[in-house]
């Protein structure tokens, strides 16, 4: 926000000064990824120094070889084929799952929205439980590879079933997580009915690819894995700008031009098809894409433009640093170690974000929901502003229809100056008299 009176070039420092902090935290999150990287290297092969770790890593992409047998030759070999394939998982996992989290949470306006709110999960999990117990592929493939095809083709039938359901209702974001939930409790109830006709070892396999594991990834599962997170990624951030719009809800999203249904269906597909590509070769880890986005908000603001990226990485990083820890724990699920890391800091973020505003995340809501906090007529009143509408159309402002005491949400860019071109702070309240405040009859 800027204060009343700052001048032009005020307000560009500030502008600069928020973008310098978002590329910082962006840098620390790749800097960590590559500190990691080089200590996970270690872990596998030690008889080496980080920066030969990452000597040997950087002469394997270009092709340099080494005596057979000789010490780099053996820490090629375990660094190659071990550590890296974890890394690389792990951070397309991250990332993947990182990203889907910021897509629902924008369009379903709810900050306990994740990747597998629609019961993707539970549908990957009942193709992988399918193939491990009764030894069925849907893809008519045996073995490791069946399992994730079932899990991967498992994972698409709940998200399937929701956009074909949701073409003949009007679908809502409360509509989608109420059939999100209808759907998992389903194949949740299949699941078990599974696991409790089957005998021990066939039930501890089904149990531990519940969990979540990174454990004999190889590089032939990062193929598909890249593929989908790159293209997946390159449509959501194209998207950012339509994800700040429907954040405001469907109503103010249809006002600007946005087919609501359409988009909503689409974003759907693209993320039931980058978590299936990921949870068919992981399994269900949880807590990436819900804890992830929260974190990025808290510093970088609410605006997908930036959230999204920067999500990406802090996803990664959070991934890779689980898979570190559960790796030099040795036989702990990757899925194990990530709930023990974000559950108490998604409970940190609900106690100090409560405590400092009253709210976790405040979503941008419309006038109308906000009549019961009004203030009495003629006290203060309060700024409202449209994210893409306020861009856009610079010259138009909007207000609420009653005064309010709270600070409502406003963006960190959204523009200061109103209609008549005074200063003002949007959010905050102002007597009728006061510079920049409106007219009562434009209240």
């Amino acid at each position: 926000m800027f204060s009343e009176g700052m001048d032009k070039e005020a307000v560009i420092k500030e502008y600069h000064r928020q973008i310098f902090k978002k590329m910082v935290l962006l840098a620390v999150c790749i800097v960590a990824i590559v500190l990691f990287v080089g200590l996970f290297s270690l872990s596998v092969y030690n008889g080496i120094s980080i920066g030969e770790a990452y000597e040997i890593i950087w002469n394997h992409i270009m092709g340099v070889s080494y005596e057979p047998r000789s010490q780099y030759w053996w820490a090629d070999r375990y660094i190659w084929n071990t550590a890296m394939p974890h890394v690389v998982a792990a951070i397309l996992a991250g990332a993947s799952l990182a990203v889907c989290g910021t897509l629902m949470q924008a369009l379903m306006g709810n900050p306990l929205a994740d990747p597998y709110s629609t019961g993707i999960s539970s549908g990957a999990c009942f193709g992988a439980v399918t193939a491990i117990i009764v030894g069925v592929s849907f893809a008519g493939v045996a073995g490791e590879l069946g399992i994730v095809s079932n899990a991967f083709l498992g994972a698409l039938i709940p998200a399937g079933l929701i956009i074909l359901i949701s073409a003949r209702i009007r679908m809502t974001p409360a509509t989608l997580i109420l059939l999100g939930t209808a759907v998992s409790y389903f194949f949740n109830s299949m699941i078990t009915y599974l696991m409790v006709t089957t005998d021990a070892d066939t039930l501890k396999s089904a149990y531990m690819w519940q969990i979540g594991n990174l454990d004999g990834m190889t590089w032939s599962y990062i193929p598909l894995m890249l593929i989908v997170t790159v293209i997946g990624s390159i449509f959501v951030m194209l998207m950012a700008n339509k994800l700040n719009v429907m954040s405001l809800g469907d109503n103010s999203a249809t006002s600007l031009g946005i087919d609501v249904q359409r988009f909503r269906t689409i974003s759907l597909i693209v993320m039931a098809f980058m978590t299936a590509a990921i949870v068919a070769f992981t399994g269900i880890i949880g807590f990436v894409g819900l804890v992830a986005p929260h974190l990025v908000r808290l510093v970088v603001g609410s605006d997908n433009k930036f959230v999204m990226p920067i999500s990406m990485a802090v996803g990664a990083l959070i991934l890779l640093i689980a898979d570190y820890v559960a790796f030099q724990l040795s036989n702990i699920p990757v899925g194990v170690i990530m709930s023990i890391i974000g559950s108490p800091v998604f409970l940190a973020l609900i106690i100090f974000h409560t405590r400092k505003r009253g709210v976790l995340y405040r979503w941008p809501t419309t006038p109308a929901s906000r009549s019961s906090t009004r203030q009495p007529t003629g006290s203060a009143c309060c700024g409202y502003c449209h994210s893409s509408y306020w861009r856009q159309r610079p010259s138009s402002s909007r207000w609420d229809s009653g005064c309010t005491r709270y600070r409502w949400w406003t963006p960190s860019w959204c523009s200061s100056t109103t209609s008549s071109g005074t200063r003002w702070t949007p959010g905050t309240t102002c007597t009728s008299g006061t510079p920049g405040c409106p007219a009562p009859s434009a209240r």
